[in-house]
């Protein structure tokens, strides 16, 4: 692609305003600037800050455009310089492969997801759950965000040249918003996972606190009878028998016999 700098473009005198426009300047050099599409009568610019697939992770990128004459200059940020993209069909090429990108790991997440909800299903939660929630949660609402700003951005595009009636541009823009839903889809459902996920840790937390209201009312007759025999007071019963603890022993499991043939019963029951 040939190279074409802030200055060759001067001094063709083609972009003079360009060059004196610091605030459109500065917005190329953003590395964080949101989608946008503006244009003059000497040019447009439409920025698209997209998600960027690398080494499995998602990035996001801003990719910038310079659009004169129907030709297409793509902003190099390593050598902050433009260079020739080519003609419409360059940039729908350029674009496609990106988005397409884009789609490939919406489809990975949503296996992904579906692994875990049939895990879910059959009760088999793993012990990493939340850390792999929170990842998935970030990555698609980070995809869900830029793609929203980048569809406003390219519907300008298209619609400033004429181009919604051409069938790549127009293929193109039903792939960014079927990225865009599946995104959207994919966030939704993540919701639900840990709506469930929730709902059966309370439920596990539940049976917990059952467990110990169990523990904790059978001894409790037997702690009234201990700190009750364990007063230093005189006039006890059993103090001077023989057999007082014996006795005592057996006083307490005879009042545990209700208690505890009410507590079988209210399990059986549920």
């Amino acid at each position: 692609m040939d190279a074409v700098s802030f200055f060759q473009v001067a001094e063709k005198g083609i972009f003079v305003k360009f060059l004196k426009n610091k605030f459109l300047i500065d917005d190329i050099l953003n590395t964080e600037h949101p989608s946008d599409f503006d244009y003059t009568k000497d040019y447009s610019l439409l920025i698209l800050r997209l998600p960027f697939i690398k080494e499995d992770e998602v990035k996001i990128f801003s990719y910038v455009f310079l659009i004169k004459e129907n030709e297409v200059f793509i902003f190099d940020r390593k050598i902050k310089d433009f260079e020739k993209l080519g003609d419409f069909e360059k940039l729908y090429e350029y674009l496609d492969i990106r988005v397409d990108k884009i789609l490939v790991k919406l489809n990975s997440f949503h296996l992904e997801i579906a692994k875990i909800e049939d895990n879910m299903y059959d009760d088999v939660f793993e012990s990493d759950f939340s850390k792999k929630w929170l990842k998935l949660k970030k990555e698609l609402t980070l995809i869900e965000r830029h793609l929203s700003h980048a569809m406003i951005a390219y519907e300008r595009f298209l619609k400033y040249f004429k181009l919604n009636d051409d069938f790549a541009f127009k293929d193109l823009e039903e792939h960014l918003q079927r990225a865009f839903s599946f995104s959207k889809a994919a966030i939704e459902k993540l919701d639900y996972l840990y709506e469930f996920f929730k709902a059966k840790q309370d439920e596990k937390m539940n049976k917990i606190m059952f467990v110990l209201t169990i523990i904790s009312g059978i001894f409790l007759p037997l702690t009234l009878i201990t700190g009750f025999f364990g007063m230093n007071t005189g006039g006890l019963p059993f103090t001077n028998d023989s057999f007082g603890t014996i006795k005592a022993t057996v006083i307490g499991i005879i009042l545990e016999i209700p208690f505890v043939w009410m507590l079988w019963y209210y399990m059986k029951k549920k």
